[in-house]
């Protein structure tokens, strides 16, 4: 998930680079949200992760 934050990340600088603004716009959009899916799996892993440990 991580992965594809970066990716659209750097998509959407690139885009940004070369004047693409509703493409840059809607690629960091897109990283943000897979980067918000990111953290809130990445805690939710954490707390059951602990749970499970006796």
């Amino acid at each position: 998930m991580l992965n594809l934050a970066i990716g659209f990340l750097v998509i959407a600088i690139v885009a940004a680079i070369l004047g693409f603004s509703g493409i840059a716009g809607a690629s960091a959009g897109i990283a943000k949200i897979f980067f918000i899916i990111f953290l809130v799996l990445f805690v939710i892993s954490l707390i059951f992760g602990k749970r499970g440990v006796t």
